[in-house]
């Protein structure tokens, strides 16, 4: 940050550009390092928004003031908030985009509080948003807070303002809009981030990847989608990214597909083939669809993100069923516990978290002769209890209270899956 800062200040020195603009992206990033305990690359990703905007206001600059009023500075803090879902730095990117506007072409405080109350506006709309026409309708709440934040500034409208203020502040939301439409999947491939618009796609059924799955692993594909819809209903509950929680879950378990018939969820004709196997082997069969999946996914390009969830979900867990096999035929004395664990990494947040509790409590519940409330409320709660315990959820964000509500959340799902039907009398 330290080098940047100095370039920053020698490029304007030697430019003409304020100085004060360094100024502010240097205590900017104070507040992201310090206090939102960020990145480094977050600032650097975010330094480039302001870099273009820097540069599209002095492209500007010779041009009359009614241009310098379509500049779309609303455009910036509404691809934070879609890139990165976080309204406090949305919040000071639309201050900072709205100052560097200002400074660079020379606004008064009136014209740029237009623009930082238009960023606002923007921002807040297209929060959660999943459809790319809520981008347009955005553009025109942009507008028309512009357009109102003019009238009360000039509270006596004449041609000349109508003209030379409130008609190119009305055009500024549409071309903000635009912008943001034009450049989201460019910001967003280069930036390594991920959307709500392309995990709407991902999570279309027609996706190769789920194609594929419903094909070749079809127990596993049914399985995830219980996951997803368990996991999809926790994130919701405690305010986690729920939509990037439900995608996760569903190509969590892609590797599957590989060697589909060596898990249980798809031998429903072929029977067990772990029966033919030493434990040791099936171990490495088990382990591999880990890195099979790490690598599908890579293949298809998913987004890392998406790619987080194939080992995080399992962490450093043991695999108890073949680790107990080894020891009833070896012996402990001979046997390690270690190699028997998933290479992990832990969960690193609380989306991978969630769907790791949500994977095996499913698998746990699934397993059960007895799918009564108070039995699925046992399971439930032994499985999350024994994860805390084994430090599966150290490394992760989530507190006691979130680990609580997750835990009713898939105790109330589950039962509600597993509910008991009326016998209905059969023909005579």
């Amino acid at each position: 940050m330290g080098v940047s800062f100095f370039a920053l200040i020698i490029f304007c020195y030697f430019s003409g550009f304020p100085l004060i603009i360094p100024l502010l992206v240097f205590f900017f990033g104070v507040h992201l390092f310090y206090f939102k305990r960020a990145e480094p690359r977050l600032f650097l990703h975010l330094s480039l928004l302001w870099v273009l905007l820097f540069f599209a206001a002095n492209a500007l600059k010779p041009y009359s003031h009614f241009v310098h009023y379509c500049l779309p500075v609303a455009s910036v803090p509404m691809l934070t908030m879609l890139l990165f879902n976080d309204v406090q730095i949305a919040f000071m990117m639309s201050l900072m985009s709205a100052l560097i506007a200002g400074i660079v072409l020379g606004f008064s405080l009136n014209e740029m509080l237009i623009f930082f109350l238009g960023s606002l506006a923007g921002m807040y709309k297209v929060k959660d948003g999943r459809t790319r026409g809520l981008l347009i309708e955005a553009g025109i709440f942009v507008s028309i807070i512009q357009v109102v934040c003019g009238v009360l500034i000039n509270p006596v409208v004449n041609k000349d303002i109508l003209m030379h203020i409130l008609k190119p502040l009305a055009l500024n939301g549409l071309i903000c809009a635009m912008v943001v439409i034009a450049t989201c999947k460019i910001f967003e491939t280069l930036f390594g981030e991920i959307t709500n618009f392309t995990l709407l796609e991902l999570s279309d059924s027609s996706h190769p990847l789920m194609k594929r799955m419903v094909v070749e692993a079809p127990g596993s594909y049914h399985h995830s989608l219980i996951v997803s819809n368990l996991a999809e209903a926790a994130a919701e509950a405690i305010g986690a990214y729920s939509l990037l929680v439900r995608v996760g879950a569903y190509y969590h378990d892609i590797g599957k597909m590989v060697n589909p018939t060596y898990f249980t969820e798809n031998q429903m004709i072929t029977g067990n083939k772990h029966d033919e196997l030493e434990p040791s082997m099936s171990r490495l069969v088990i382990f591999n669809h880990v890195k099979e999946g790490i690598d599908l996914a890579h293949k298809y390009h998913l987004n890392q993100r998406i790619i987080d969830f194939i080992p995080e979900h399992h962490g450093t867990s043991v695999m108890h069923f073949f680790y107990q096999k080894a020891l009833a035929e070896s012996g402990a004395e001979k046997l390690d516990e270690r190699d028997f664990r998933y290479p992990g990494p832990k969960p690193q947040s609380k989306e991978t978290a969630i769907v790791l509790l949500a994977d095996s409590v499913e698998g746990a519940t699934r397993s059960l002769d007895e799918h009564s409330p108070k039995r699925i409320e046992d399971v439930v709660h032994k499985v999350i209890n024994n994860k805390f315990i084994d430090g599966q959820l150290d490394e992760c964000n989530l507190t006691l209270r979130e680990i609580n509500t997750i835990a009713d959340v898939f105790v109330r799902v589950l039962s509600a899956m597993y509910h008991g039907r009326i016998k209905y009398p059969s023909e005579s």
